[in-house]
């Protein structure tokens, strides 16, 4: 007999200990930095194992039967967590859009646990992770459109790889696209990137979407990013996922000299 999926409301102390799942897990966070005002705009929650095992070891834990489960665990512990280190910045969040059955249901947990944790949900991001293949993209509209009506930030995360291309940008339009690093690796070698990149400021321009550009890891992508007009970054560059810690950026990384790497 295939197990069904198990849509119960789960409580914040129940999210926060993942109960039920069979396995825990805790989070890191990656600034993403604002280059005009040199203050980080958001970070960014990334899932750990307990022991700062990466993402995909937990995400083999991962199925069908607790994907629900494991989607609300991952928004309370995130908050939780950010509440608790005294984040200043907004907090992003990447959702399954599989995982959301009922929006209007699913993000009781999400506001509960703001509550609990005195957390503003108006300075929550969610972004939208297009690892798996949405079919139904009404569904995914009414996602995005009862979140932002809620007060929460919405993002397209990975634009330019996997599912998340313009398709997906012309049926849904975020707050926020996040630039997948496909595009941004050697941006400064490769005029087609160069050309994308720049056709889709354009269109987010026009749509008054914010574009960040995410997985920056040298000084010439970063240096050509910002000439295209982006303000907000993310990668290596600035700084590594901190294990259940605030990441600091270094000054000098807002304003490089030439050449540092």
């Amino acid at each position: 007999m295939k197990l069904q999926p198990d849509f119960r409301p789960l409580g914040c102390a129940e999210c926060a200990h993942a109960t039920d799942l069979g396995f825990d897990f805790t989070m890191a966070f990656q600034p993403i930095v604002n280059t005009t005002t040199r203050e980080i705009f958001a970070h960014e929650a990334l899932v750990r194992g307990l022991g700062n095992e990466p993402a995909g070891q937990v995400f083999t834990h991962v199925n069908d039967t607790n994907l629900y489960r494991f989607d609300q665990s991952c928004r309370t512990k995130a908050i939780k967590l950010a509440a608790e280190l005294g984040m200043p910045s907004m907090l992003s969040i990447n959702f399954m859009p599989n995982a959301v059955y009922r929006p209007e249901l699913c993000i009781r947990t999400t506001l509960a646990a703001a509550e609990t944790y005195g957390f503003p949900i108006e300075r929550i991001i969610f972004e939208i992770n297009e690892a798996e293949k949405v079919d139904d993209i009404g569904h995914m509209r009414e996602i995005v459109a009862y979140y932002r009506q809620r007060g929460f930030k919405t993002a397209i995360d990975d634009f330019g790889a996997g599912y998340a291309g313009l398709n997906l940008l012309a049926e849904i339009q975020t707050d926020i696209l996040k630039l997948d690093m496909a595009l941004i690796r050697h941006i400064d070698q490769r005029k087609v990137n160069h050309a994308i990149v720049r056709g889709v400021m354009q269109v987010c321009l026009e749509l008054g979407i914010t574009v960040i550009a995410e997985g920056v890891e040298t000084y010439e992508e970063f240096a050509v990013l910002q000439a295209l007009g982006i303000e907000l970054f993310q990668g290596y560059y600035f700084a590594r996922p901190a294990f259940q810690a605030l990441a600091g950026v270094e000054p000098e990384r807002f304003a490089p000299s030439h050449g540092q790497d």
